[in-house]
């Protein structure tokens, strides 16, 4: 989440960590079970150890990519703690990917400098937004592999490949529910940050209608799962949807301002 551009070690540790990636990304088949298991750790391990040098510096920076590499960091952590209670889980690759990607983009957009002493609730928000990131990140994760299930089911075709269905959906809305509790207190700590920042409790900018409108989508969700019994591709189109308003929420202002119209927000 937090990573300083002028921090060797940081860059070190993050060039190390996309290497790591890369290689049960790439090389999985040749690896075996056992090597591509190995490699994905150390890439997890080297990656949490990238994000925790850049937290440790004197001037912390936060942006689009940080955000972005800390989501992908928690969502491998789920999967690591997943691939040892179900084996046959198969995501290896496309989460290597992922985090490949993100540590890069990291690597090259920095961010801003975060002054976390403009008010004490910043790292309050800060914190519980991008654990919401990583809950909805590891929901949308296991729709996407419930999807590939239920296809497989419906195709006849081995469905020995991960986790029981049933498991995947059940585990998919927890996370939804977990995300959507933590997506309402980083909005809460937001008002009050708000307030303290800028002397008025809400700021009407594209940050805060994508957040309004991914809570409402997500809450939309959990309500017709709980009063009409919402599942299958229906309900994974609204996450889906859900999902990216909140992408589009922090990420996508931020990427516009740092990368697109080059300037600090």
């Amino acid at each position: 989440m937090i990573l300083a551009s002028s921090s060797p070690i940081a860059l070190l540790l993050g060039i190390a960590a996309a290497a790591a990636y890369t290689v049960p990304a790439a090389f999985a088949s040749r690896l075996g079970e056992t090597g591509a298991r190995l490699a994905l750790w150390l890439a997890w391990a080297l990656h949490g150890a990238m994000l925790a040098a850049g937290m440790l510096q004197n001037a912390p920076r936060f942006g689009f990519a940080p955000a972005l590499s800390v989501t992908a960091w928690l969502v491998l952590t789920v999967y690591a703690i997943e691939r040892e209670l179900f084996p046959k889980l198969r995501t290896r690759w496309v989460l290597a990917a992922l985090g490949a990607l993100t540590v890069l983009l990291a690597l090259v957009f920095p961010g801003q400098p975060l002054h976390v002493s403009a008010s004490a609730w910043l790292p309050l928000h800060l914190a519980l937004g991008i654990s919401a990131y990583g809950l909805f990140g590891a929901a949308v994760v296991h729709a996407a592999l419930m999807t590939r299930a239920e296809k497989r089911l419906r195709l006849a075709e081995d469905t020995q490949s991960g986790m029981p269905l049933l498991t995947l959906e059940r585990l998919t809305f927890r996370f939804v529910t977990a995300g959507f509790v933590l997506l309402t207190a980083t909005l809460i700590a937001g008002v009050l940050f708000s307030e303290a920042l800028y002397g008025r409790a809400w700021r009407w900018d594209h940050k805060a209608v994508f957040s309004v409108l991914s809570w409402l989508t997500f809450a939309a969700l959990l309500l017709g799962r709980r009063r009409f019994g919402w599942r299958g591709r229906s309900a994974v189109r609204v996450l889906y949807a859900g999902a990216v308003l909140l992408l589009l929420a922090y990420v996508g202002s931020r990427f516009a301002l740092e990368v697109v119209l080059g300037r600090a927000p």
